[in-house]
């Protein structure tokens, strides 16, 4: 048998499990660096996924709390569209991609993880990035711890502020 290891998922694994929305919990905590925070803007804000697909795996979430892209106000799509470009060309100058996934999955059975507050996902891909792991294993290798994701990708990040 062979074994893929991934020792910080325990914390996962063992950790109290609470109740309520984790993006809205995230948006309302102080400790963007601990949370993945990487931009905090008027409407929105921009945060490094916890169970990544790919290294860099980026949300942009409103902070309202509603289920899809149609119950938000005009403002807050705007902003969510401007952070997500605005984070594709972070990305390309952080890890020099050759794409990018980006989309919103509605409701559960779209494959919303948290179906219940709308968020857009940005996955930047490289040729190769799927791999007999995933296609033989369905498992994924992400190369890079998040906390090292976070710090890439921080500074690029502050030049919006």
């Amino acid at each position: 048998m062979k074994r893929l290891w991934a020792p910080w998922r325990m914390a996962y694994i063992v950790e109290e499990k609470s109740e309520g929305c984790v993006l809205c919990k995230i948006a309302a905590a102080g400790e963007d660096q601990k949370n993945g925070v990487l931009y905090r803007g008027e409407k929105a804000f921009v945060v490094l996924n916890a169970y990544p697909y790919n290294n860099g795996h980026l949300m942009v979430a409103p902070y309202s709390h509603v289920d899809c892209i149609s119950r938000l106000e005009r403002q807050e799509k705007v902003e969510l569209m401007e952070l997500t470009g605005k984070s594709i060309e972070r990305l390309r100058k952080a890890f020099s991609p050759q794409g990018f996934n980006v989309g919103i999955n509605i409701g559960e059975v779209a494959g919303a993880g948290i179906a219940d507050h709308v968020h857009i996902h940005i996955l930047p891909r490289w040729l190769g990035d799927t791999n007999f792991m995933t296609s033989v294993a369905e498992t994924r290798v992400i190369p890079q711890m998040i906390e090292n994701t976070f710090a890439v990708l921080a500074p690029f990040f502050l030049e919006m502020s």
